[in-house]
């Protein structure tokens, strides 16, 4: 299934879920009795609230998907496809993002539930594998597509991230970030890479990247004064791209020109949304909300065409 596709239906999720599931921050848990299996009735309320409501955006969503997008292509028996090269690997740095944050999101829902840690990790913090995989399925039996074993592989991956993180620490240092903004390349192919702003940020790869964001308070001592709230960040992204695995030479009968695809690095600093102190629920909701965007900030680009670039907002 192309990637916009999976796109669209993971930003709903991330966006949606933590609306609906969250009635207050993470934070505002009342640390309950890890060792208990009985919750109080608020803890009881919550978490039929939130079972209730994950499974109706889990199967509504596949319902919706099913009906608006594969029930218009072939069916064919299960089959895999070798999607690996595709779009420079931005599509599977998407697929990491989206496992790791769905998952996020669903341990922090179940501990708000009053779900005990361990639990919460394992069964919130898989909420994106199951997600993605059941996406996967729905491609292998498409005569379109086919299951990929790369996007089974990156939804793993992170899966794993925060998964490990969670058990290691009780917390994630190393955040997955995304951050994405219009190209000159959708103009040249807008059936493909979007034919308005809100199309582009979600079909041009050109113009998205993934990030890896590092808390540096988490690296220091206990009673250090180091911003809680200040991260680096590390950031790839690619460029040059009018096609899956390569350019054609015309669209609709015109010809095309030539661009070289070529990898991005990036450094750049970043902010926590989630360490910033307020004693305001709301405001602490939509700081947890923004938590997978990467903030503008000045950045340093190094790829072989430009070899070195400065840009002073990158987004």
């Amino acid at each position: 299934m192309p990637g916009t596709f999976k796109n669209i239906t993971v930003v709903f999720l991330i966006i949606l879920w933590p609306a609906l599931s969250w009635s207050l921050p993470p934070d505002s848990i009342q640390n309950p009795d890890n060792n208990h299996t009985s919750y109080s009735p608020n803890y009881k309320a919550r978490l039929i609230g939130v079972s209730v409501t994950s499974g109706a955006l889990y199967a509504g969503s596949m319902v919706g998907l099913y009906h608006l997008w594969y029930a218009n292509y072939p069916k064919s028996s299960f089959h895999f496809f070798n999607d690996c090269n595709e779009w420079m690997l931005l599509d599977k740095a998407g697929h990491v993002t989206s496992s790791y944050w769905v998952g996020r999101i669903g341990y922090e829902s179940l501990r708000w539930s009053g779900v005990e840690r361990k639990k919460a990790i394992w069964f919130g913090g898989t909420w994106g594998l199951l997600y993605l995989t059941t996406v996967e399925i729905f491609d292998g039996f498409s005569a379109e597509w086919g299951f990929s074993g790369c996007d089974m592989a990156a939804n793993v991956i992170g899966t794993g991230l925060f998964i490990g993180q969670q058990l290691l620490w009780d917390h994630q240092p190393l955040t997955i970030k995304f951050s994405a903004h219009p190209t000159e390349y959708a103009g040249y192919r807008p059936d493909l890479l979007g034919e308005n702003f809100v199309q582009q940020l979600l079909k041009d790869y050109n113009g998205q990247t993934c990030w890896l964001s590092l808390n540096l308070a988490s690296l220091m001592p206990g009673n250090s004064r180091f911003p809680e709230w200040l991260n680096v960040s590390f950031g790839y992204g690619a460029e040059g791209m009018l096609g899956a695995t390569s350019n054609p030479p015309a669209y609709q009968g015109e010809p095309l020109p030539y661009f070289e695809r070529y990898s991005q690095y990036y450094f750049s600093l970043d902010i926590d949304p989630t360490k910033i102190k307020t004693n305001n629920d709301t405001v602490k909701w939509l700081l947890n909300l923004i938590g997978f965007i990467k903030l503008p900030f000045p950045a340093l680009e190094f790829n072989r065409v430009d070899k070195v670039r400065w840009h002073w907002v990158y987004f």
